[in-house]
């Protein structure tokens, strides 16, 4: 519940400071006194979008701000995704700058619009004018009917395997798409599959085809230029071996009696062993480099092959096409295994919209059930209201499987003997749309658990009798809830356990918007005010007082 308002700077309020009361509270004034202003002031700090002409004073900030009592309700959890600190009690402000820029804190931490909004829709519910066309709304209807079912389990298990049926729907769809996709180029795909495979590619043999190519393309030149140089190292009688054997020789005599060179004998020993083994290498590439025009048309075959698919896949390497040829054989498996992966899917969507039905028809049942005692209750709670002969038919429609079911709930209304059940939208007016109203919220007011409810001139278009009632039925739902009602009704304010009054004060230089809330003996005299106008008579202040003694009807 509501336990203090604050406003500053606010369209006609200067400044107000309010301690709201639980059980059923009453605002009342004249018209055009503020009472729309108090509310729009409210509304602000339950999300709704900002109106900078709201700031009147441009060198003050806008502020509103609420205190509510939050301890006996479930929203510890929504604080804690929030990343918010979490009390009994909660202070929630709205502030805006002259510019129009706006900031909301829950607790003293800022918190985005969005995060207001879902938090003020837990904490007060404001039912104004406009919101009896939710009666018009199915869905509303529906969530009425829910409300009242308390079939919260059902309804979370039905949406839990619709999701399924959604998800599993979607992916049968999807795959049916790629598969028909890759049906339609299964042709194209085979066939750049077995021009790949049939290549028979190995990772790395383009480096070695090209260094053979070049190898085999100048085989004659290579051979005879080996058997020049073996020729030069040892074949002839001037060839450098045998040059340096020769000196080798002459060198080794020296170390007899000239100890130096016999640092140089070594050298020249291990000069002559690679000499030797150079030679050995260079006959060994001759003898095994064979002139073959065959094998070397091979390898042009071979690499102009490679090329020929590198450039017509764009790819650079024969790695690149090795890995082109996997992927298309993937394809490939995936279009020889379409059926058995359309089968599974198949087969638990099937699965799933089977315990879908199993679910929908729990969640109907709970609906049916309740249909016709909500009718019934309805009817009861009107009659005393001014429609006598009123008859409400809660019809469960079937339609097709969707988030909340698969029904929709159709509210029938007739408020006069031999007139047809219709739709309420089509048929109820104003003040029995009102009324209407008024009983749905009363008999969902304890499932609801709603904090606060306030409504804004609902009793419009009724008096007498029927606003007594209507007074008297807001005043029981304070019982479960904190209520707040705007009325212009004195038979409504006189059932108020608490009761404010909204006025304007002309006297400065501006005029300004108030809210006190009024002890006894002025509630006395506001009541009397409403029955009687401005001038307050002895009989209008006794019969005032009669209203505010005899509540209970």
């Amino acid at each position: 519940m509501i336990r203090k308002l604050v406003i500053r700077n606010y369209a006609l309020i200067e400044s107000l400071d309010i301690d709201l009361e639980q059980g059923f509270s009453v605002i009342t004034g004249e018209t055009g006194a503020g009472k729309s202003i108090i509310l729009g002031a409210l509304s602000l700090i339950l999300g709704q979008r900002v109106d900078s002409k709201v700031v009147t004073n441009t060198d003050a900030k806008t502020i509103v701000e609420g205190t509510f009592d939050v301890s006996k309700y479930d929203l510890k959890h929504l604080f804690e995704e929030y990343d918010l600190e979490y009390d009994a009690e909660c202070i929630i402000r709205r502030e805006i700058a002259p510019s129009g820029k706006s900031r909301a804190f829950i607790n003293d931490t800022p918190v985005s619009v969005a995060q207001l909004k879902q938090i003020g829709e837990r904490l007060i519910d404001i039912h104004s004018q406009h919101q009896n066309l939710l009666l018009a709304d199915s869905g509303f209807q529906l969530r009425m009917v829910d409300v009242l079912a308390q079939n919260a389990p059902q309804l979370a298990a039905y949406q839990q395997v619709h999701k399924e049926c959604e998800t599993l729907a979607a992916r049968l769809q999807e795959a049916r798409r790629r598969i028909d996709d890759a049906h339609a180029d299964e042709d194209y795909i085979r066939f750049q599959y077995a021009q790949l495979y049939e290549a028979r590619l190995i990772a790395g043999e383009q480096e070695e085809l090209e260094s053979e190519q070049e190898r085999l393309t100048h085989a004659g030149d290579i051979k005879e230029t080996l058997y020049e140089i073996t020729s030069l190292l040892e074949d002839s009688d001037a060839s450098v071996i045998s040059a340096l054997n020769t000196i080798l020789s002459k060198a080794r005599s020296l170390q007899n009696f000239f100890a130096e060179a016999e640092h140089m004998v070594e050298r020249l020993d291990s000069a002559y062993i690679d000499l030797k083994d150079v030679n050995a290498t260079f006959a060994d590439w001759n003898e095994a480099l064979v002139v073959d025009p065959e094998r070397l048309a091979w390898v042009e075959e071979r690499l102009d092959t490679i090329y020929t698919l590198q450039q017509k896949h764009r790819v650079k390497s024969v790695e690149e096409l090795i890995a082109l040829r996997d992927e298309y054989a993937a394809r490939l498996g995936s279009i020889d295994n379409s059926d058995a992966e359309i089968e599974a899917l198949a087969a638990r969507l099937a699965e799933a919209e089977q315990e879908r039905k199993v679910a929908a028809q729990q969640l109907t049942d709970t609906r049916v059930a309740c249909a016709g005692i909500l009718s019934s209750r309805l009817v009861e709670e009107l009659r005393p209201l001014g429609m006598p002969h009123v008859h409400i038919s809660v019809d469960i429609e079937p339609c097709a499987y969707y988030k909340m079911g698969a029904e929709q709930v159709v509210i029938r209304f007739s408020a006069n003997k031999n007139q047809p059940l219709q739709p309420v939208a089509e048929v109820a007016s104003g003040g029995e749309i009102s009324r209407l109203m008024l009983c749905v919220k009363s008999l969902v007011a304890d499932a609801l658990a709603l904090p606060t409810i306030i409504f804004d001139e609902i009793d419009t278009g009724v008096s007498g009798d029927i606003a007594a009632r209507m007074g008297s039925i807001m005043h029981r739902m304070s019982q479960y809830m904190q209520v707040i009602a705007i009325t212009h009704l004195p038979q409504v304010a006189a059932i108020g356990d608490n009761q404010y009054r909204v006025y304007k004060d002309n006297s400065g230089d501006s005029t300004r918007t108030h809210l006190v809330q009024l002890d006894e003996n002025e509630r006395v005299e506001e009541i009397a005010r409403m029955l009687s106008g401005t001038s307050l008579t002895e009989a209008a202040l006794n019969n005032a007082r009669v209203l505010l003694t005899t509540k209970d009807l």
